[in-house]
């Protein structure tokens, strides 16, 4: 067994039962762990320091220092170095496992809305430092390529159903905070599982912002798209129609009912609402008509400008009626994904502002991985049986130009 000798201070003694406990202990193990250090270098040499010896193996060339951090605080370690660089030890093994364990921890904190300041509070607690918010920005860079290789991963097999919608947040840019679009899409793939396909960030919510986004999708193997429900932002609505021409469409009824009653005078906006959830809940698509126009008939004259969006939609917002009835509550609106945002804001509430755009996508792709393994590994969303027997019937996307009553 190796036996060590360490002479203490008369002044460390005191601290360590009456005075500084802390920092005495500090002092204390670092000797400890510097004696045992020197004492694996003897042993390694085969030789005392300027000892002569027949059995000397090599000579000792110095030391390095290496900091490590502990509970009662940061450690000055002097670890022995060989002219020939043949000194190891197994002395900081556990350190580097615990360190290791200490940085998924704090990247965890992060993803799950802890701000760095917090973060930066708790670790000073566990280890005695304080790991300052550019420190743990830092460490949570390792996400980088978790998050790079969910975002870049090939999407195999046939994805009938896709969802898509854009949530805004704020990030700093050439020394300026400017507001950044994540644009995301969420598809049910033919086994009836639910799945995070891809995000991007974008400046806004252009044609070409969208075209960029569906074309990597594309390129990763999205393809067969059946169904696309989202809102009738002009600039997604014309990238859909161009990159999914032979999907059907479907305009998201929450959105299209916050439009309705945007148009809808205030003291009949509950009968309006209550009118358009009738026609969204008919059992058929005829049904639906005849509600439409009764809908027509009452509010022509109290609300002409509801009416019109109404006339001019409507194609657009039923197209849900030709799925079978089973699949239209979940497809006729965005709100899973808006559910999404939900998580989304929620942990964004906590930075308010990011620092660069890479932390943006750091942060949120590292959610969206989380949100996806939950999809993925849970319940179905669907079962697909009566989808694959009945095959979705090909209709024109009917995806109208850009027009002023447009809403996002």
């Amino acid at each position: 067994m190796t036996q060590i000798n360490i002479t203490l201070e008369e002044e460390i003694l005191k601290d360590l039962f009456m005075g500084n406990r802390e920092k005495s202990m500090s002092i204390l193990l670092e000797q400890v762990i510097n004696a045992v250090l020197n004492k694996q270098a003897t042993e390694q040499l085969n030789a005392e320091p300027y000892e002569r010896s027949e059995g000397r193996l090599t000579y000792r060339n110095g030391y390095r220092e290496r900091e490590i951090t502990t509970r009662v605080g940061t450690l000055t370690l002097r670890v022995p170095k060989f002219r020939d660089g043949t000194f190891s030890t197994e002395l900081f093994n556990s350190y580097q496992r615990s360190e290791q364990a200490l940085i998924l921890s704090m990247m965890e904190m992060v993803v799950h809305g802890v701000s760095t300041r917090k973060v930066g509070e708790i670790t000073e607690t566990l280890c005695g430092t304080n790991f300052s918010k550019s420190t743990v920005s830092a460490l949570c860079k390792d996400l980088d390529p978790i998050v790079d290789s969910f975002k870049t991963r090939p999407l195999n097999g046939h994805y009938p159903f896709l969802i898509v919608d854009a949530i805004y947040m704020r990030a700093r840019e050439n020394h300026a905070v400017r507001a950044k679009g994540l644009l995301i899409a969420t598809g049910v793939n033919i086994d009836g599982c639910r799945e995070v396909l891809g995000f991007t960030i974008a400046d806004g919510e252009s044609e070409v912002s969208w075209s960029e986004f569906f074309e990597d999708l594309k390129t990763r193997g999205l393809k067969d798209v059946d169904h696309i429900t989202s809102d009738n932002h002009g600039g997604l609505r014309n990238a859909i129609k161009k990159h999914f021409s032979t999907a059907v469409w479907q305009r998201c009824q929450t959105h299209f009912s916050k439009n309705m009653l945007d148009k809808t005078p205030k003291k009949l906006q509950p009968e309006m609402k209550q009118a358009l959830n009738d026609m969204y809940n008919a059992p058929d698509i005829e049904k639906a008509k005849q509600r439409k126009t009764q809908m027509m008939e009452k509010f022509e004259k109290t609300a002409p400008k509801a009416v019109c969006l109404l006339d001019e939609s409507f194609e657009d917002v039923t197209a849900v009626f030709n799925l079978p009835e089973k699949y239209r509550k979940r497809l006729r609106t965005s709100n899973s994904i808006e559910r999404l945002n939900e998580e989304l804001r929620r942990r964004e509430r906590v930075i308010r502002i990011f620092p660069n755009e890479g932390s943006l996508i750091r942060l949120m792709g590292a959610i969206l991985i989380e949100q996806h393994e939950k999809c993925s590994s849970g319940k179905k969303y669907f079962d697909m049986t009566e989808f694959i027997e009945n095959p979705y019937p090909q209709k024109d996307t009917k995806i109208p130009a850009d027009n002023p009553d447009q809403a996002a």
